[in-house]
């Protein structure tokens, strides 16, 4: 288990673009799962849309990016790095994320090499899927 400021240790991302609110299960280099407590104060939900709010799909896959970022930078070899979003491959949006969901992150990374890497995320609001993708990363 980690929470926000044990995060804030391993990626350099930020309010208002930090997505992750705490990892309930890492294996570091392998897998990860997270969570993102959406609340109506997102400033996403402002303009999108002020009358029926809805989690940007592209947000979802950010987030799913930096729990799989995570998953990686937690590894020795690669402490005090960032990972790159480097491509997004078979994205799918399956339902819509609103205030008051708690959105699930797992990520598997299936390919890691010295500096790139591949995983697949899946994002859930209590046990269906809302989202997945394949996500491609540069590590520097």
């Amino acid at each position: 288990m980690m929470n926000i400021q044990q995060i804030k240790e391993i990626i350099p991302h930020r309010f208002p673009f930090l997505l992750i609110d705490r990892i309930i299960e890492i294996e570091e280099g392998k897998k990860i799962t997270a969570i993102k407590n959406v609340t109506a104060n997102e400033q996403f939900f402002q303009g999108h849309f002020p009358q029926e709010p809805v989690m940007p799909g592209v947000l979802i896959i950010e987030a799913m990016a930096q729990a799989g970022a995570v998953a990686i930078l937690s590894m020795e070899e690669y402490k005090g790095k960032t990972a790159y979003f480097g491509a997004i491959d078979k994205a799918k949006f399956r339902g819509k994320v609103i205030p008051g969901d708690t959105l699930r992150l797992e990520v598997e990374i299936i390919k890691l090499k010295k500096s790139a890497g591949i995983g697949y995320g899946i994002a859930y609001v209590d046990d269906k899927k809302v989202a997945e993708g394949e996500l491609t990363f540069m590590i520097g």
